[in-house]
């Protein structure tokens, strides 16, 4: 009998680390910038971000990449029923799910969390425009703060985590009206704009006019004027959420600062295109992302576990 549970026990930690590990090829291929903040945390730190990220990659696929078979508000069904099955320690045949809940548990992460998440990634089937920042603050609370509340415990923080808690999900946010401004020519090809439209129309702007200079490639000075302000804006949430760095454990501070940083960074890369991105994305340079993580490297190496791999 001791030696059947061993070769069990053997079997789930070997499809576990298979698990995790298929996690962190999707955080490397599908989340550059992401992935490398990630080099920047302890190594037992890592697996469990990678499998957040991972299950986040799985729900945008289903709704942006149109690879899905069938209707993609069954599969996100499907998928919320399999988290909840794998979540409740039911059989898990796909490596997200399984590493997720295993991540979940270890860290004791609210489930509801992924509830809200799934609700957003909803909206993205029906939803194809917002009037107001406060109209897409559902939206962005759903699909990006609570990915950084659901990062919290797993990067520990200094202060109660009730109190760290709002900063997170603003850098999250923060991080998502980033995604916004640099794609927006591909949000449009998925027909959606999450450029609220009043802050647009106080540039003379309004959607016909954006869709226009995506289809041309010509973007007229309204729309850049218009897009100015809107960098603007993301980087004051950029600013609310600074104080949470300093709230966060030491080990993780460093990840965060450099994940941070290199956002900011294609805000100015969209400046310095003179708000030239609906016919194009805009990138941060490989020697620019390594130039902040060298930087942040220096105070993450005394919190990184001699020969970490992960």
């Amino acid at each position: 009998m001791t030696g059947l549970l061993g070769t069990s026990a053997g079997r789930r930690t070997s499809a576990l680390e298979a698990a995790y590990a298929a996690c962190r090829r999707i955080n490397a291929q599908h989340g550059r910038t992401y992935f490398l903040a990630t080099r920047l945390l302890p190594a037992a730190s890592r697996p469990s971000v990678h499998a957040l990220y991972g299950f986040a990659r799985l729900a945008d696929e289903i709704v942006d990449s149109g690879t899905a078979p069938g209707d993609p508000g069954e599969a996100l069904n499907s998928l919320e029923k399999a988290l909840a099955e794998a979540l409740s320690g039911g059989p898990c045949a796909h490596p997200v799910l399984l590493a997720l809940a295993d991540t979940v548990q270890r860290h004791d992460i609210d489930e509801h969390l992924f509830t809200e998440f799934l609700a957003s990634m909803r909206m993205d089937l029906t939803v194809t425009g917002y009037a107001t920042f406060a109209d897409l603050a559902e939206y962005t609370h759903g699909s990006a703060g609570v990915i950084g509340l659901q990062m919290l415990p797993v990067l520990g923080t200094s202060v109660p985590q009730a109190e760290a808690a709002p900063y997170a999900a603003a850098l999250g946010e923060a991080f998502q009206l980033t995604n916004f401004l640099r794609d927006v020519g591909e949000d449009l090809d998925r027909g959606r704009l999450y450029l609220p439209a009043d802050e647009l129309a106080a540039f003379g702007v309004d959607r016909a006019m954006v869709e226009h200079a995506h289809r041309t490639g010509r973007t007229a000075r309204p729309i850049r004027r218009a897009l100015a302000h809107l960098v603007s804006c993301n980087h004051a949430v950029y600013r609310r959420a600074e104080p949470g760095i300093g709230m966060l454990a030491p080990r993780a501070r460093p990840c965060i600062a450099a994940a941070a940083a290199m956002y900011r960074r294609i805000l100015d890369e969209i400046a310095d295109a003179d708000y030239d991105v609906l016919g194009r994305r805009v990138v941060v340079p490989t020697r620019r992302r390594l130039r902040i993580a060298a930087t942040a490297l220096v105070t993450a190496l005394p919190f990184r576990e001699v020969g970490g791999s992960r």
